[in-house]
């Protein structure tokens, strides 16, 4: 773009605003966990309330085992997290930023989609 109103930053800020290597590895591991379809639909049923397995299973068209998978990877990465009442396991969303980045990401689908 050709506007001569338009002035570039300074790249000393510009720099300073990158977050350090470790950081950035960590929040590129955290849009991998997200990435999975699967796994965005358990995150938004559990955005509801905690659930059960096969609560999460029934709600999200997977089967028991692929939702263990996902929740076993979930929960390593502090995701979502269990609570044991006697035999039953529910499960619910650690990390409300989590929530967040799911509302974000929606609306922005949802104005892109519109848009096209």
């Amino acid at each position: 773009m050709s506007d001569s109103t338009t002035t570039s930053p300074d790249l000393t800020q510009v720099h300073n605003s990158i977050p350090e290597p470790h950081i950035v590895e960590h929040m590129a591991q955290v849009f991998g966990i997200l990435a999975d379809p699967g796994r965005i639909r358990i995150l938004t049923a559990l955005s509801n309330g905690p659930l059960k397995v096969r609560d999460i299973a029934g709600a999200t068209h997977q089967s028991q085992s692929s939702v263990s998978h996902s929740l076993r990877l979930l929960r390593a990465h502090h995701v979502v997290t269990v609570t044991r009442i006697g035999r039953e396991a529910f499960y619910t969303l650690e990390d409300r930023h989590v929530q967040s980045l799911l509302e974000l990401t929606l609306t922005h689908v949802a104005h892109e989609d519109h848009n096209h």
